[in-house]
């Protein structure tokens, strides 16, 4: 009988230490966002494996929301009127698709356990194709301390991919593009909790606007490892 009993007990104390473990495992969440060489990285050929070797026995949780081709203004709340462009109602500010991927985030409720965030942004393109180059840099902070204050993460830390070499060599694109990754560095290196990483090699030897299938493996990494190194802050 006595037996029984501690053989009962040592059951009970087995689920309780394994439930513990379930509660205590750490999450990291990583929140992939921007356009089309966003769209065309596939997270789990080369990023997310680089998180979980880096933090093995965590839980890598990644949330992606990305669309070819638009422009910041579908991730800013808030619009800056004093920008004017060629391009008809191009400032209005519709945040549609940063609503989408704020629900995305908020489904899991990982947010609420997650013992880092951190918020990976490709984007850019369009804004240098619309002539957009000099709101660029407000327009991203927006988006940044929005999300920061909407999902209740004052230590979010942030990835930026800058644009690649594409548009420097076009004389049409050149001067907006420039204002764009400019932008994009700035961001990065005036913030303890922000990175970039380049892409200029990434993009095949006619620098095209895509990454070639081996530039977005490099870039998974890089993104990843840039992540890595801020965290381990």
């Amino acid at each position: 009988m006595k037996k029984m009993i501690y053989i009962v007990l040592l059951f009970w104390c087995g689920i309780a230490i394994a439930a513990e473990g379930v509660q205590t495992q750490k999450n990291r969440l990583f929140i992939l966002s921007g356009q089309s060489n966003m769209v065309r990285l596939d997270p789990e050929l080369s990023f997310t494996p680089t998180l979980k070797k880096a933090f093995p026995g965590e839980n890598i949780v990644v949330v992606k929301v990305a669309k070819i081709g638009q422009p910041i203004r579908r991730w800013s709340k808030k619009s800056i009127p004093e920008v004017t462009s060629s391009a008809k109602n191009v400032r209005l500010a519709t945040g549609d698709l940063y609503d989408v991927m704020v629900r995305q985030i908020n489904a899991g409720a990982i947010k609420n356990t997650a013992t880092s965030v951190t918020f990976i942004w490709m984007q850019g393109e369009r804004d240098a194709k619309d002539g957009l180059g000099d709101s660029y840099a407000t327009e991203l902070r927006g988006v940044i301390d929005q999300l920061k204050h909407d999902i209740g993460r004052d230590d979010l830390y942030f990835v930026l991919g800058r644009l690649s070499d594409f548009g420097i060599k076009m004389p049409t694109l050149r001067g907006e593009w420039e204002k764009v990754r400019n932008a994009q560095v700035q961001i990065a290196e005036a913030d303890s909790h922000g990175a970039w990483v380049d892409t200029d090699d990434l993009n095949g030897d006619k620098d095209e606007l895509h990454y070639t299938r081996e530039g977005f493996l490099i870039f998974g990494e890089r993104l990843a490892q840039a992540a890595i190194k801020q965290l381990a802050k």
